[in-house]
């Protein structure tokens, strides 16, 4: 029997390096989607982003939490559409890498359909994976709109801010976001119903180091990606993940554990039985 039946990867910082400046130009287009879309401060939106996605894992799911009415499809478009996509490069090492590897493999991201689509077709890796798990997977029916009922918001004159000394610390006490994502556990629940994953099976990569620590406090073996230094729930670490053939050499020797299975039995079969 192999130790893992599936791999589930991130997308982003995950499959191609945080060098490619992707994630710091995300948080710039989320920084101007709130000036230019929802009328905050320019002055209070690094702050207000910061709050947002400390605690509610993704700035989307922080807004929509605490009262904010827009377009999920023009949040994406507005703050993916807008990525230097054409930095990507064909990653044909990492492409045979994913292919030669004997066990399922599943894309598990916070981000759009077509964000992950975009990625996967710049990197060359597009029919590598078995299932993909995405933002619209997560939230299927989540609607464009909310109500809020007041919560923690606190607005003076034209300043937004979460009044965090209201909720003693306790994120329980934070207005609850309509968006399902990572580092949450309801997330990973729905993925793993979703993609039919047994956790205990499954190898997780992931360069976030709170989506390694729920992941592995729910059963996942977890690998987190872009250091050698392990944190808190990593049970291994990964500089670059072109490194996996190196650090996991067993999840290649799978493929040569079924076929001596496949011959033992072949074997039994038609070996005769002499009283």
């Amino acid at each position: 029997m192999t130790k893992y039946e599936c791999l589930l990867f991130d997308v982003d910082d995950t499959l191609y390096s945080h060098s490619y400046g992707f994630s710091n130009k995300c948080s710039k287009n989320i920084e101007e989607y709130m000036i230019q879309k929802l009328g905050i401060e320019e002055s209070e939106v690094s702050e207000f982003n910061r709050v947002l996605y400390k605690n509610y894992g993704t700035s989307m799911a922080g807004l929509k939490a605490v009262g904010y009415d827009f377009d999920n499809d023009d949040y994406h478009s507005f703050v993916h559409g807008r990525l230097p996509y054409e930095n990507l490069k064909p990653d044909p090492v990492l492409r045979n890498l994913l292919l030669s590897l004997p066990i399922r493999k599943v894309i598990f991201s916070n981000a759009d359909e077509i964000h992950v689509a975009k990625v996967l077709r710049k990197l060359g890796l597009e029919d590598c994976f078995d299932g993909i798990v995405n933002f619209e997977s997560l939230n299927p029916t989540n609607k464009t709109s909310n109500n809020f009922d007041g919560g923690y918001l606190v607005r003076s004159g034209s300043r937004t801010a979460i009044n965090l000394d209201a909720t003693n610390g306790c994120s329980s006490l934070l207005p609850k976001s309509p968006i399902v994502c990572k580092p949450f556990e309801d997330a990973f629940e729905q993925a793993f119903k979703i993609a039919n994953i047994n956790p205990h099976k499954t190898l997780f990569f992931d360069d976030s180091t709170r989506n390694i620590e729920c992941g592995k406090s729910i059963g996942l073996h977890t690998v987190l990606v872009g250091t050698s230094r392990r944190t808190k729930g990593a049970d291994y670490a990964l500089e670059n993940i072109h490194n996996i053939r190196e650090a996991f050499p067993e999840l290649w020797d799978a493929d040569e554990i079924s076929k001596n299975i496949k011959c033992s039995e072949n074997v039994a079969i038609e070996t005769p039985v002499t009283a």
